[in-house]
C-alpha cells in the first residue's frame, strides 16, 4: 500500500472512502453465506455546449466539470484557443453546461456517430480521425527506469479499483511522478477528466506520460494523441487498430506492463533503456490490481 508521502506527490489522487462513489450492497457468496460489499455507483451526467445538448454519459460522478471540458476537447468541439466563459454544474439536474465566447452548432456532427469499444457511452463521432493528420507529437524521451517506478507507485495507490473493482484508472505522469489519478466506469471518461484538468489548469503535454489500467484501444490512442501526450502505457493489452494509429502518429505505445516485463509496439525510438530489467521485482501472479474485488 502507498505510504502517505507517496500520496502527497499526487496533485489529485483517488479517494476510495468518498461516500458518493460507492454503495454497500448485501448478497450471498458461493457458499450461501451472507456478504456485504462496496459496489461502484453509476450516475448520468448530461453535457451541454452552450445551448446544445451533446451527450449523456454514465459516470461515477466526481469531477464533472473536468469530464465535460475533456470530453468536448477530445471530440474536437473545443478549439485549442477556445475562450471558455463558464462551466456550470447543477448537481440536482446532473448537468454541466460549458459556455464559450464563440457561437457553436454541432448539429450535423452529432448525427454522424460511431460507437467505439469503450464502455459507459464510449462514443466518438464519425469524423473521429479528423485532426490526426495534423498531430505532431514531441520526441520527448522516456526512461524505462521511470516507467518501472510509475507502475510500482500507481499499483499500490489506494483506489476505487482496489476497493470495489469494476472501474478503470488513468494517470497523468511526469518523469517518475504520477500527478493526476482519475477513475471511472469507462476508461474514456477517466482520460477525459485528465484532459479537462489539463485544459482548466493550462498544463502542457509535451513531457507527460499517460498510464491506464485498461486496454489500449483506438479511442485511447486517438485521445492521447489529440491531447499531445507522446507516451501511453498500460498493464493491459492492445487492439490492432490502436497499434496502427499509434504507429501512424508516432505515439509510444507500451502494453502488458507487469513487473519487469513490457511490450512496446509503436514509438520505440523514445525509449531510453537505463534500467536493468533483472533488477526489477517480478509482479506476483495474483497481484493486488489483477485480483481486485470484481
Amino acid at each position: 500500500m502507498a505510504r502517505d508521502n507517496e500520496l502527497s506527490n499526487y496533485l489529485i489522487a483517488p479517494d476510495p472512502t468518498a461516500v458518493r462513489l460507492t454503495r454497500n450492497v448485501s448478497g450471498v457468496d458461493h457458499t450461501g453465506a451472507e456478504v456485504a460489499i462496496n459496489v461502484v455507483e453509476e450516475r448520468p451526467l448530461t453535457i451541454f455546449l452552450n445551448r446544445q445538448e451533446i451527450v449523456t454519459a454514465m459516470t461515477i460522478g466526481d469531477y464533472p466539470a473536468y469530464l465535460a471540458l475533456g470530453f468536448l476537447r477530445n471530440q474536437g468541439m473545443l478549439r485549442p484557443d477556445e475562450k471558455i466563459t463558464g462551466v456550470d454544474y447543477d448537481e440536482e439536474l446532473e448537468t454541466v453546461v460549458v459556455r464559450t465566447k464563440r457561437a457553436t452548432d454541432y448539429e450535423d456532427k452529432m448525427q454522424r456517430k460511431t460507437r467505439t469499444s469503450g464502455c459507459a457511452v464510449g462514443t466518438v463521432f464519425g469524423d473521429m480521425m479528423e485532426g490526426l493528420a495534423d498531430v505532431r507529437l514531441p520526441q520527448t524521451p522516456v526512461r524505462t527506469s521511470d516507467l518501472y517506478a510509475l507502475a510500482a507507485k500507481i499499483n499500490r495507490t489506494p483506489s476505487l479499483y482496489l476497493e470495489a473493482g469494476a472501474i478503470h484508472g488513468t494517470v497523468l505522469c511526469q518523469g517518475d511522478r504520477p500527478l493526476v489519478y482519475m477513475e471511472d466506469v469507462g476508461r474514456h471518461n477517466a482520460v477525459d477528466k485528465i484532459a479537462g484538468w489539463m485544459l482548466s489548469e493550462g498544463v502542457g503535454a509535451e513531457d507527460k506520460v499517460l498510464y491506464t489500467t485498461g486496454r489500449l484501444t483506438s479511442e485511447m490512442v486517438i485521445k492521447t494523441a489529440m491531447m499531445g501526450i507522446p507516451v501511453l502505457a498500460s498493464r493491459s493489452g492492445f487492439t490492432a487498430w490502436g497499434v496502427e494509429i499509434a504507429q501512424q502518429v508516432n505515439l509510444t505505445l507500451i502494453g502488458r506492463m507487469r513487473g519487469q516485463r513490457f511490450t512496446c509496439l509503436a514509438g520505440e525510438g523514445r525509449l531510453i533503456r537505463d534500467a536493468d530489467p533483472t533488477t526489477v521485482a517480478e509482479e506476483p501472479r495474483k497481484s493486488g490490481r489483477k485480483g481486485a474485488k470484481e
